[in-house]
């Protein structure tokens, strides 16, 4: 944009629309977050429209510090759902909301009701009823405002309504960016859809995807998949990492393996607690130096085999803690875990976490299915070793390799182009794309 007011050149203007915004925690608010701080130096003003009053399951209020203070932030009125299930179980609702949804086997009648109203009654999701005074509010405000860019970032997908809504009202040019997929997302299959449901989401997805002036994902396979339902131009930006204030940390003394985000039953890895436990068996001393922990929220199921398996005594179950705090344990910890479920719908998944892992100089343990996005990364910068579910016998050698060079004081990483991930650099390429 050319216009010059006071001297100074006007920033263009995007209006990106957002569910997850500080103080919500975990993974989904980092990446617009980071987005939007360094937008300005690249000659755009972000205008953040996010909820006023939503029901986070995960809350961090030291992400509020982060926000750009060259941010428009505007926010509306949100009714969830969430506000009345709770009133039948609060801490299944909020585990629900988190994406820590049991497996069929361990399914209760009240899970069963609580995943059968989600999946079938809020579609594409529970912040549905955003989109209505949402798409009233923005259209006077783009218009107010001069605005010919939009963004939405989902999930929830059902933001993405939000921009097709504007899109047919308006002359602006609409970007849809999808955080994860949309019905070949792991959980999906979990919501106990309904054939109605299922064709449903796979309609709007469709008609989503068919839609927007330009779609943006995280993965290479993620782009594949959509690929067959559009022929609309896709780009993929991954997500990365940002220069945390965060100082470096004197290393565990503890043989400690930690896995930082959410560990959902899915992600429950046998063969490295079979590993673990051949290991302490097998290794003299390896017993009193090993540390399991987990930081962020961990499946019942997951607690429950690793207390089946024998290895309570190793574990160090934190909990959720602040972005800082967990910044602060990938970088004394020992080694880094990176989980994915066992699926072929979970290829295309590289998770937040992994590029803060890359940067951290700890090496990573990582485990999933064949062909992932992320083990092709962590390959290429030389930040770990990969696993399938199945090379039990491999991933137990290198475990015993690490637990070797621990005690020789040389275990570390050596990452390499790990620059091309840094949030600068990829908001640079988001720049270009919302430029053309």
């Amino acid at each position: 944009m050319e216009n010059f007011v006071s001297g100074k050149k006007e920033l263009k203007k995007v209006l990106i629309i957002t569910y997850y915004w500080p103080p919500a925690g975990g993974p989904g608010v980092q990446r617009w977050l980071k987005f939007v701080k360094y937008l300005p130096d690249f000659g755009i003003q972000p205008i953040v429209y996010i909820p006023e009053n939503p029901t986070y399951p995960i809350v961090d209020q030291k992400l509020v510090s982060e926000v750009s203070k060259e941010a428009i932030i505007i926010k509306q009125p949100i009714f969830e759902p969430y506000q009345l299930a709770s009133f039948f179980s609060k801490n299944k609702t909020k585990k629900i909301s988190s994406g820590i949804i049991p497996n069929k086997k361990q399914q209760g009648t009240l899970d069963k009701i609580l995943l059968w109203i989600r999946g079938n009654l809020f579609i594409p999701d529970a912040r549905k009823y955003w989109v209505k005074p949402s798409v009233a509010y923005l259209e006077k405000y783009i218009q107010e405002n001069n605005i010919d860019t939009i963004v939405t970032s989902g999930p929830p997908h059902s933001l993405h309504l939000i921009g097709l809504a504007l899109q047919q009202k308006l002359d602006v040019k609409w970007f849809a960016d999808f955080r994860d997929p949309w019905t070949t997302i792991g959980y999906h299959k979990s919501l106990r859809l309904s054939s109605f449901a299922a064709k449903r989401h796979k309609k709007l997805e469709h008609q989503i995807l068919n839609a927007a002036d330009q779609i943006i994902v995280t993965s290479k396979t993620t782009k594949t998949e959509f690929q067959t339902i559009t022929k609309r131009p896709i780009e993929v930006i991954t997500n990365g990492y940002d220069n945390e204030s965060v100082a470096n940390q004197i290393l565990d003394t503890k043989f400690s393996l930690a896995h930082i985000g959410s560990f959902l039953s899915e992600r429950n890895p046998t063969i490295l607690w079979e590993s673990l436990i051949e290991l302490i068996a097998e290794v003299p001393g390896f017993d009193k130096n090993l540390e399991i922990k987990l930081i962020g929220a961990v499946s019942q199921e997951v607690l429950e085999t690793i207390s089946k398996k024998g290895l309570n005594t190793y574990l160090n179950n934190l909990g959720y803690v602040s972005h800082d705090e967990a910044i602060m344990h990938q970088k004394k910890s020992q080694v880094l875990l990176l989980i994915e479920i066992d699926s072929e719908d979970t290829k295309s998944i590289i998770p937040g976490k992994l590029f803060e892992y890359m940067v951290s100089n700890r090496p990573i343990i990582a485990i999933g299915p064949q062909d992932s996005d992320f083990a092709e990364i962590i390959s290429a910068t030389n930040t770990g070793v990969f696993f399938r579910y199945t090379e039990k016998e491999k991933l137990k050698t290198l475990i015993l390799t690490f637990y070797n060079q621990f005690l020789e004081g040389k275990l570390q990483s050596n990452g390499v182009g790990l620059q091309k991930y840094s949030r600068k650099n990829l908001t640079k390429e988001l720049v270009t794309i919302l430029n053309q």
